[in-house]
């Protein structure tokens, strides 16, 4: 259980709900397939998998739960075709052309006729409420996927106060300075991955992979006015990940010094599970709080 990309929210409010409540909420959200005429379905399933049932699995205060949706598949030019054919027939037999009005509709009930016969496509999206530190973690960089989770989240509890930690200082500058002096910030290393963009909306943008970015052409670059939008880093040779100016954390990965920790450790799968996870948010409890220490600490 090691999340891939982190989009962090802090909790606005203190959650009023105990594990064993949240689980009641969840449950009446509870994930049902799609029916036939259904284009899709979401809802709370065990993140521990098919054999699990418990909708939350809580570690030291801090609650981890899976939306998992499901999709019918009907590409938009499989519908297109059948709608050609369709309006093709009638203007063959009835020898009249069909308005767009006709079209619409003819389209709309092509997708109903047809959803019963598409492919359905499944996914499972991760979160966690550390209720000790007031954090949501989901397990995405996508804002579709991270709205889909925490709109579902919050229609199960009603509301849910939440908010992006707010910080003193940019983080597109604080990153620059930091490739500029050509030293990571204390307890950091530099990655050897980066974005650096113009400004502006039309602005140039020139990403960088496997250089050392301490380097000439990195440093032409600073030189020339772009500023770091995206940072790779290593903090304490634990965790290794790329930071954005939004404070998303992309290409998460946990280094073989934490993992090793694991190792004959577990004796099922599902108790490694439960020791990555503890492993993993026990990281990022720490992690989390030092990176808005970067960016001069939050508002």
């Amino acid at each position: 259980m090691w999340f891939r990309n982190l989009t962090p929210f802090r909790l606005i409010e203190p959650l009023p709900l105990n594990a064993e409540a949240l689980t009641a909420r969840l449950e009446s959200h509870a994930f049902q397939p799609c029916l036939s005429h259904q284009p899709s379905s979401a809802g709370w399933t065990a993140p521990l998998g098919r054999k699990a049932r418990d909708l939350i699995h809580a570690v030291a205060g801090r609650w981890l739960f899976c939306l998992r949706t499901e999709e019918k598949l009907l590409p938009a030019i499989v519908i297109n075709q059948a709608l050609a054919e369709r309006v093709a027939m009638i203007e063959d037999e009835q020898r009249r052309p069909v308005r767009r009005r006709e079209k619409q509709e003819l389209r709309e009930q092509l997708v109903h006729e047809l959803l019963p016969r598409a492919l359905t496509r499944s996914r499972r999206s991760y979160a966690y409420l550390d209720t000790t530190s007031g954090w949501l973690v989901v397990d995405s960089a996508s804002p579709r996927i991270v709205e889909e989770l925490t709109g579902a989240l919050r229609k199960a509890l009603d509301s849910l106060s939440i908010a992006p930690p707010r910080i003193k200082q940019s983080p597109a500058a604080v990153m620059t300075a930091c490739l500029v002096a050509g030293q990571a910030p204390a307890d950091f290393a530099f990655g050897d991955v980066c974005e650096l963009q113009e400004g502006g909306e039309t602005g140039g943008v020139v990403r960088c992979r496997g250089q050392d970015l301490t380097g000439d052409e990195i440093r032409a670059h600073l030189d020339a006015g772009k500023q770091a939008v995206q940072l790779g880093l290593i903090w304490k040779g634990r965790v290794a990940f790329v930071l954005d100016e939004a404070l998303l954390v992309r290409r998460l990965h946990f280094l073989d010094v934490v993992q090793e920790s694991l190792r004959d450790g577990a004796d099922s799968a599902e108790a490694l599970f439960d020791a990555e996870f503890a492993l993993m948010t026990g990281e990022l409890a720490l992690l989390l709080p030092r990176l808005l220490e970067l960016f001069g600490g939050e508002i």
